[in-house]
């Protein structure tokens, strides 16, 4: 075996190569990819709400069935978590043990756009998000890390000024006369 070079003794010396399986990097970095996540502080921080909603279940799961609390704060959480659409259904506080940062991931902007038509790719969501082609309700989106609740889902358009909107518009013979001005 030849002897290692000073810049390859060097780069060693950062990587433990017997620890990089606990590390969960190949699961992040499918997620950031499969959801185009540019930045990986997004993910930091999905991954923590994940885990204060995984911690507040299990705070919730150590009081009484009966409890008037529990029920009122179970009933609080899994209604705040549906309307953001993080989870389907509002039956058990089990739902709230099983988020993770994909289930947040699947309400970002360019996701959302995808499965609504707007856009044939993550990527090409993210470009025209980031060029202010989007608006949500009467605000201009330019964050791909924006996240649409269910409420929300139905008010993602093109800004009035968009060349996409004029076309789909064109295509569909519902282009005003006073929009070719």
């Amino acid at each position: 075996m030849r002897q290692l070079k000073h810049h390859e003794k060097k780069l060693l010396r950062k990587v433990d190569l017997y620890s990089w399986k606990k590390e969960d990097n190949l699961r992040v970095a499918q997620v950031l990819r499969r959801y185009h996540v540019q930045d990986k502080n997004d993910y930091i921080a999905y991954n923590r709400i994940c885990g204060m909603i995984g911690k507040l279940s299990a705070k919730l799961k150590t009081l009484q069935a009966d409890d008037p609390f529990r029920v009122a704060m179970t009933e609080q959480l899994l209604q705040k978590m549906h309307d953001l659409g993080i989870i389907d259904t509002k039956k058990s506080l089990q739902k709230a043990d099983d988020v993770n940062p994909s289930a947040i991931c699947r309400r970002r902007i360019p996701v959302v756009m995808v499965r609504l038509k707007m856009a044939e790719t993550l990527r090409v969501a993210c470009t025209l998000i980031e060029q202010g082609q989007v608006r949500v309700g009467p605000n201009v989106v330019t964050d791909p890390a924006f996240l649409v609740t269910r409420s929300m889902e139905d008010y993602v358009t093109w800004v009035d000024s968009s060349k996409i909107r004029r076309t789909v518009q064109k295509y569909n013979n519902k282009l005003d006369d006073f929009d070719l001005l």
